[in-house]
């Protein structure tokens, strides 16, 4: 269903009034449908293929892919400053995207190796992240930042093999100081911008929180909240008296003296699990830093425009915020039911850029309204939850973690593509699973779920046998 309303949906968007036909080959929806037949006999190929074939030949899968993603960028034409596209013939193709399922191959095998345990040894996170790193890197290399994170997502196969949920809530913690620390610059306050004082008061709740509730050490969260409450009135009383702090140097120094009486505490009680409350708010302290820098000298100025425009920190609807501006136009003036189908407005006058690739979702939103959308959005949502029934019913960890990293290849890019038609993300070049135009995007999904259809079909059968 996803796939038959992603080829009309196309076909809405990139509507030609001289040629109107949906199965022309000169348009794109033809040629969507020409990807479609030809991932319809792909996955009947891998259905035909024993399914212990890709339990013991994930690695080297896996190194056959990485290979190509290593050479991608010498071999690859230039596409919009993206070195990721390589040509054969007549056609195109991404390597990024089949890098998906021959990394969620390698993750599964080695989750299945014998013993293996994700907290057993240290070394067993290091597989696990060299693995998942690994063509983040080289994708990175292309120049296709919105490509890399999408492995990202296999961090919440991690959580569901056992990984600590702090890792989660440190993830959610970097978000929130780079979010803070870039939006509020402007305003001073104790002559530091009010976003970076603001992470800093952040990262003093933090600790007294952690202590608390983690740690259950209440009467040392008392005394580490004491110790920050008496400076900051030191700090109010001085400001009366017009005696300037430098904030800098104050937060640096008041959270120094708390970690330093933490580690008192650790070394006097032998408390070992106070490491993790005094090695958190240093890290944080540590990412503050950092944030300038990956802002300033690390993302492209394109880049940082889009996350300025994103946050509202910059208003530039004619450049760098005019593919989410149109896009909430259109998205906006579906209303409750739409224009009806080849009536929107801004999709036919092509207002849209990139509007039958990564913003096709603004073309369901004019013509079908927020009813098409939540329509949408359900059929995901069921094909997600079906997805995880299918990994939780695995016999074997092998199939469980595939079908876990095809879930999350899946939320991740429904998410953020949709978060990013309607403003909520940055506009980071990420196609809707089944709708976006693209034949590497849904050959890439089609072997994702066609391996695990085989997988479990696999399942089935040795249940019959068993039973026989």
């Amino acid at each position: 269903m996803l796939v038959i309303a992603g080829a009309i949906s196309i076909y809405a968007a990139s509507y030609d009034f001289d040629n109107a036909s949906i199965f022309s080959f000169d348009e794109f929806s033809g040629k969507q449908i020409r990807w479609i037949s030809l991932s319809l006999i792909l996955g009947f190929i891998l259905l035909l293929i024993d399914a212990r074939m890709y339990e013991t030949y994930a690695f080297p899968i896996y190194v056959l892919v990485v290979v190509v993603l290593a050479l991608t960028p010498f071999i690859a034409h230039d596409i919009k400053g993206s070195l990721s596209w390589i040509t054969i013939g007549s056609m195109s193709v991404q390597p990024a995207e089949f890098g998906k399922f021959a990394t969620a191959l390698a993750l599964a095998k080695l989750f299945s190796g014998y013993n293996f345990s994700l907290n057993a040894k240290p070394s067993n996170y290091m597989k696990a992240l060299i693995i998942i790193l690994l063509p983040i890197v080289l994708i990175l290399r292309q120049k296709e930042t919105g490509s890399a994170l999408v492995y990202m997502s296999l961090f919440f196969v991690l959580y569901r093999e056992g990984m600590s949920g702090l890792v989660l809530l440190a993830s959610v913690i970097a978000v929130t100081i780079f979010v803070v620390a870039v939006k509020f610059t402007e305003t001073l306050i104790l002559g530091i911008p009010s976003g970076e004082f603001a992470v800093y008061v952040l990262i003093m709740c933090l600790m007294v929180g952690m202590l608390a509730l983690f740690e259950r050490r209440l009467n040392l969260a008392k005394n580490v909240a004491g110790i920050f409450g008496l400076s900051g009135i030191i700090v109010w009383i001085l400001s009366v008296f017009e005696i300037e702090v430098p904030g800098t140097i104050y937060f640096i120094s008041i959270i120094s003296v708390a970690v330093l009486y933490c580690f008192w505490e650790l070394m006097k009680n032998y408390t070992h699990r106070l490491l993790i409350s005094i090695i958190t708010p240093c890290a944080a302290v540590m990412f503050l830093f950092s944030v300038n820098v990956v802002f300033n000298d690390i993302l492209e100025p394109h880049q940082q425009m889009r996350i300025k425009v994103n946050l509202g920190i910059e208003n530039d609807v004619r450049k760098y915020g005019y593919n989410v501006n149109q896009s909430k136009i259109a998205i906006g003036s579906g209303g409750l039911l739409g224009k009806g189908f080849l009536e929107g407005t801004q999709t036919k006058l092509k207002f849209v850029p990139e509007q039958h690739t990564d913003f096709i979702f603004c073309t369901i939103g004019e013509e079908e309204g927020f009813v098409g959308s939540v329509a949408v959005l359900a059929l995901f949502l069921a094909l997600i939850l079906r997805i995880v029934s299918i990994a939780e019913r695995q016999p074997s960890t092998f199939g469980r973690v595939y079908g876990y990293c095809v879930a999350s290849f899946l939320i991740f890019h429904f998410c953020i593509n949709i978060g990013m038609v309607i403003g909520l993300c940055p506009v980071i070049g990420i196609p809707l699973p089944f709708f976006s135009y693209g034949g590497s995007s849904l050959w890439g999904f089609t072997i994702l779920l066609f391996i695990l259809l085989r997988l479990d079909a696999s399942r089935k059968m040795r249940h019959n046998s068993i039973r026989g």
